[in-house]
């Protein structure tokens, strides 16, 4: 029986009721979502959530304890992970260091016996397409850590997977070289037309990435669905916190915080508030006294203790002088910057 009566299979990844167990113990528990052709989706959890779990029953690696996997409508049980037409990528590219760089995207090619032209063709329009263009004879151990995971994509991409499985692809890198490349897999993928399901646990890689986003907290699925939509009505404060939220304020507070910009709180479950959605007003917002005074690339900020709340990073108004540790001021947080709860 179809998952969705009366529409029929779609097309795309699906996952309905999935679960995975080790030993007894489940490790992906009821776990649904549907990742559409052409799109991009990212599993969003912290270590041990399930998201690699959920990748590998994807790929065929786990067996499922229940539930089931389906591309465009043909359940994948008992299909072999060489049959799915599926392609992984891992967080270390996992290279061939004695093969150079083009024969390194050639080798899944090679393997399905492709003529020799159509592979040299190929190989170069795919090191174009990840931006290494004439780096073809070069060997793995003259690349960056970047280079070698462009290259390590473009040979996933070599045989034109029906799904591209990406497990962390870029979390060995520094966080400057992540944010640069994030971008760059978000322009490849959509420029090569692939369907792509990326496990990671990093909230801006995901967002700058996916069209699509599912969080992922002790084995489930908790929340899926168009990625700005995730991040603008995360379903519980767990999941604002999963989303990068600094804090989160009960429905009273969120009222009080709001009233100097004539905002109200909507959401039943509270407000969710970036870090750098604080400013310090006259008067109204909520009472706090001044711990630090603190220099950033944006300009300064007050560290405020706010009872209830916490410590938070706020912008000062206007040029004036910064009060001192110890003086109280009041605080308020910008509309934009939050995110109404459940």
């Amino acid at each position: 029986m179809s998952p969705h009566p009366g529409t029929g299979p779609r097309t795309g990844l699906e996952l309905v009721g999935a679960g995975v167990e080790y030993d007894g113990a489940p490790a992906l528990r009821d776990a649904s979502l549907h990742l559409p052709r052409g799109e991009v989706l990212a599993v969003l959890g912290p270590s041990g959530s399930g998201k690699s779990t959920l990748l590998r029953a994807v790929a065929g690696l786990e067996d499922l304890a229940s539930g089931s996997v389906a591309f465009d409508g043909e359940d994948l049980a008992g299909v072999p992970v060489h049959r799915r037409s599926f392609a992984l990528m891992f967080q270390d590219g996992q290279l061939f260091a004695h093969l150079s760089v083009g024969r390194n995207v050639a080798y899944p090619l090679r393997l399905r016996r492709t003529p020799r032209p159509a592979v040299r063709a190929r190989v170069a329009e795919l090191l174009e397409l990840v931006g290494l263009a004439g780096y073809a004879d070069r060997p793995p151990a003259t690349l960056s850590g970047g280079e070698r995971q462009r290259v390590a994509l473009a040979r996933a991409l070599a045989c034109e997977p029906r799904l591209l499985l990406l497990d962390e692809p870029l979390s060995a890198l520094d966080r400057g070289l992540r944010e640069r490349l994030a971008g760059d897999l978000r322009r490849i993928l959509v420029a090569a037309g692939t369907t792509a399901l990326l496990v990671t646990h990093d909230v801006d890689e995901a967002l700058a990435t996916a069209d699509r986003l599912a969080l992922v907290r002790g084995g489930r699925v908790v929340q899926e669905g168009p990625a700005a939509a995730v991040d603008a009505a995360p379903v519980d404060a767990d999941a604002a916190r999963q989303l990068g939220y600094a804090h989160v304020l009960a429905p009273d507070v969120a009222a009080r915080a709001l009233a100097p910009a004539g905002a109200g709180a909507s959401g039943r479950g509270g407000l969710a508030v970036r870090r750098t959605g604080w400013e310090v007003v006259v008067p109204g917002g909520l009472a706090g006294t001044v711990t630090e005074q603190r220099r950033t690339g944006a300009g300064p900020r007050l560290v405020v203790a706010v009872p209830g709340v916490g410590e938070v990073e706020a912008r000062l108004p206007g040029t004036g002088p910064a009060p001192a540790a110890g003086a109280p001021v009041r605080v308020a947080v910008d509309p934009a910057s939050t995110a109404p709860i459940g």
